[in-house]
């Protein structure tokens, strides 16, 4: 069977380290391009972070480092979760610089596209600010897209404004130039991370199986200490899970639009479930998870990792 051939585009951060690990250790996936967006914390950070990561895996992928801010608003990030480095606590190799590409995000993403003899996914894990560029830029990449796969927006409620959850709320006239791009779109959205949970016995079997484990655990443990006794919430490996795992989520097609506009709303994710805004359907959106199937599917996932 031939493999899916992906490009991701993310932001580490504790939550892109686990997903990252899935998707590079995964029998199905074939990664071609790691490109870098400023999130989590600033672009040199995720960019080093990311180097790091390879390094630790002792992989080979080539990385291109993306856009430093968001397309029109003031750069803020997820430093009060992450920490200011992203991904401080665990005694990482030194990052192997050879990876990094000379070329953008953007360049390195249409050139990898544009070689390739067969459709690419492409897989967001941060703000969508290199992937909407890369549309603006190259519309005629969008033949060779396969899907577009990504975390982010949200049901109902946000996690950074009231009704934004952070990717989107980022950059939400990047993630509009996405949904708005025509092309297939598949969400995990935060309500379906929330679900994907990892609890404590969990943790204690993940931390004994190799040093991917023993790594996601020891971060987890500095930045949501709080969070082992209720579950840890897997929100970026949602969006591996769908790639690898479809059949774990309920999906419903459906239209979203992004508000950018609203004082207190922008960055919300309008998701017309119900079809009150009467326009075309451009996405699939995963509204629930079958929280025992990921719990089984994660620890295997894992299990697979370096």
């Amino acid at each position: 069977m031939s493999k899916k051939e992906v490009i991701i585009d993310t932001d580490p951060g504790i939550d892109d380290a686990v997903a990252l690990g899935i998707a590079l250790f995964s029998e199905v996936l074939e990664v071609k391009l790691i490109t870098t967006v400023a999130g989590n914390v600033g672009i040199e950070h995720v960019t080093n972070n990311l180097l790091k990561l390879l390094s630790f895996w002792d992989l080979s992928i080539p990385a291109a480092q993306g856009a430093s801010q968001p397309l029109t608003r003031a750069v803020k990030d997820a430093s009060d979760v992450h920490g200011v480095t992203g991904m401080a606590g665990y005694s990482f190799p030194e990052p192997d610089r050879s990876l990094l590409l000379e070329t953008s995000a953007v360049e390195a993403m249409y050139q990898t596209i544009k070689k390739n003899k067969e459709k690419i996914t492409i897989v967001a894990l941060g703000p969508l600010t290199n992937i909407a560029l890369l549309l603006k830029i190259y519309p005629e990449v969008k033949e060779k897209i396969d899907e577009i796969v990504l975390m982010g927006g949200s049901l109902g409620r946000g996690n950074f404004g009231v009704l934004s959850e952070f990717n989107i709320a980022i950059d939400p006239e990047a993630a509009t130039i996405v949904f708005e791009s025509g092309l297939p779109l598949s969400v995990a959205p935060l309500d379906v991370g929330a679900k994907a949970l990892v609890y404590p016995e969990d943790s204690a079997k993940i931390k004994e199986m190799n040093q991917t484990g023993d790594m996601m655990v020891q971060l987890f443990k500095k930045y949501r200490g709080g969070s082992f006794g209720t579950g840890l919430k897997m929100y970026d490996s949602c969006a591996i899970a769908y790639l690898l795992c479809p059949e774990m989520f309920t999906v419903q097609e459906t239209f979203v639009a992004i508000e950018t506009k609203g004082a207190y709303t922008a960055g919300a994710t309008i998701v017309d479930l119900n079809n009150r805004l009467k326009q075309k359907n451009n996405c699939r959106v995963c509204v629930d998870i079958d929280e025992a199937l990921f719990k089984e599917w994660f620890l295997q996932a894992i299990s697979k990792c370096k």
